[in-house]
Formats: structure tokens, C-alpha cells, sequence
């Protein structure tokens, strides 16, 4: 049986010897690795911290986040993240998994909004965020469930024609948009296919699988990274975390993803 170090050997060898068969043989040759390190994903070790941190009291006002309400009632996670992004009375706003972690850490915790956002993007190669566990825990709990965002307050509808806007707008130093790499089939940077998000099936598969354990960084990533580094990648403004724009870019992707089967932790090069 393979070890998780062992996967990872063969699927360095796999990208290493894969150009020479040529792009299609290359493309073929990785997703057999993405499929052996699945079986072995260290996402899974995300998952318990979340539960660990989620459960401990913590914050000026020594309490842990089990009274949080992600829509489904207080202390119900079970199918709360394959509703989200969605609006919530209390703050007045739609609020994506992050956003709401964050709310629950400072009404129920004291914490400092500001502070929280600061360390919620952990860097590669460490430790990761405490946020981006949490996130992990929290979402496993609608594994097996499909997505099911929906559009019945005026601000939902906001957000997501805010987010259909953005995703097809062009702008910026390149004329980019999220458009012009995931508006196609079949397209790739260096090895890395492309999701086609106008191709429901496509899109089914990227709403169902974050969080996500990222290979290349060792740690585990949300959504609001992915759109962080999208922004970064098309040399737009930094995308701010917890922004208007990325909540409803993720309120677009993941009603366009609805019905998409819930498995987390994703795993992502």
C-alpha cells in the first residue's frame, strides 16, 4: 500500500516525465496523481484542528464557537456551508463561511474584528489560520449534501447580480476577467487545467470541493483565498478579505454550482 509520502514521490515523477508524451498525455498523467493523493489528503488532519479550536473557549469572553448560527440555528451545522453565501438578520448582510466565522468569533468570542482578519489568510508552508481550520470543520458537515444557495432576500439577488457582473467584467492592466480563463473548455496554464464555470458540471465540481487542502502550500484554503490569488494573478486591485466583491462573486459561483454533491477536504496542486 502506497504512503501519503509515497504518492507524493510519484506524482513528482508523473509531472516530471509527462511533458515529453506531450500536454494531453501530461494533463491525463496528473489528474492520476490528484486521484492517488485524495485517498490520502492531509486536509483530513484540518478537519480535527477545526474541531479542536471550535469547541475551545476562547476570546476576552472565554467561549467557544458552538453557539454560532451559519443559518441552520444555533450549534446545527449539518448542511449550513451548502447554503452559503446567504443573508443573515443579525448583521444585516449575506455572509459567506468566512465572514461568518469571523462574525461569531466577535459576538461570541469579544474578539477584534480587524485583528481576526489580519492572521485569517494563513502564509504557505506554516501553520496555516485558525479561520481556515474552522472552515474545514465546519463545512465537513455538509458532506454528501448538495449545494443549495438561494435567492429569496433582496440582498442575496444583489449579491449575486453583483457577482455575474464581476465575473464576466474585463479590467485591469490585462483586459482579464474571471471570463477569459474559465469562459472556455478545454484551457490550461503550464499543467493546470482550467474550470469552464459556464459548463454546470465543471462548476458543480469547484462549489462541492472547498474548502480545499492546497499541495503546493501544505495548508488548508477557502474560497476567499482563491479569489484573493484569482485578483492577484490578473494584476488587479488586492482583492480585500471579507469584501463586498468577494462575497458576491462567491454568492454567483456557488448558486451557478447548486446541486453540486458536498466533499470536503478538496484537494488543489
Amino acid at each position: 500500500m502506497f504512503t501519503l509520502r509515497s504518492r507524493i514521490a510519484v506524482l513528482a515523477l508523473i509531472c516530471l516525465f509527462a511533458p515529453a508524451a506531450g500536454a494531453q498525455n501530461a494533463g491525463a498523467g496528473l489528474e492520476v496523481g490528484r486521484k492517488m493523493l485524495l485517498e490520502d489528503n492531509p486536509g483530513e488532519l484540518w478537519i480535527d484542528r477545526g474541531k479542536r479550536i471550535f469547541h475551545e473557549k476562547r476570546g476576552p469572553k472565554k467561549a467557544s464557537l458552538e453557539q454560532c448560527d451559519f443559518g441552520m440555528g444555533p450549534g446545527n451545522l449539518k448542511g449550513a456551508t451548502a447554503r452559503l453565501p446567504r443573508y443573515f438578520a443579525d448583521t444585516d448582510k449575506v455572509e459567506d463561511l468566512d465572514s461568518r466565522i469571523v462574525t461569531c468569533m466577535v459576538t461570541l468570542q469579544g474578539s477584534d474584528r480587524e485583528q481576526v482578519k489580519k492572521s485569517a489568510i494563513g502564509r504557505p508552508l506554516t501553520d496555516g489560520s485558525d479561520i481556515e481550520a474552522i472552515a474545514m470543520y465546519v463545512a465537513s458537515h455538509s458532506n454528501g449534501m448538495k449545494m443549495d444557495v438561494r435567492l429569496d432576500h433582496p440582498k442575496e439577488r444583489e449579491m449575486y447580480k453583483a457577482g455575474e457582473y464581476l465575473f464576466f467584467r474585463r479590467s485591469g492592466q490585462t483586459d482579464f476577467g474571471c471570463v477569459t480563463c474559465h469562459g472556455q473548455p478545454d484551457k490550461r496554464i503550464r499543467l493546470q487545467d482550467l474550470v469552464n464555470m459556464l459548463d454546470k458540471k465543471q462548476i458543480q465540481a469547484v462549489a462541492g470541493s472547498w474548502p480545499a487542502y492546497r499541495g503546493a502550500h501544505g495548508i488548508s484554503r477557502t474560497m476567499q483565498w482563491r479569489l484573493y490569488d484569482c485578483f492577484w494573478q490578473m494584476r488587479l486591485p488586492e482583492l480585500a478579505y471579507l469584501s463586498d466583491v468577494s462575497i458576491a462573486l462567491s454568492t454567483y459561483l456557488n448558486y451557478q454550482g447548486n446541486g453540486a454533491v458536498v466533499k470536503v477536504p478538496g484537494f488543489k496542486r
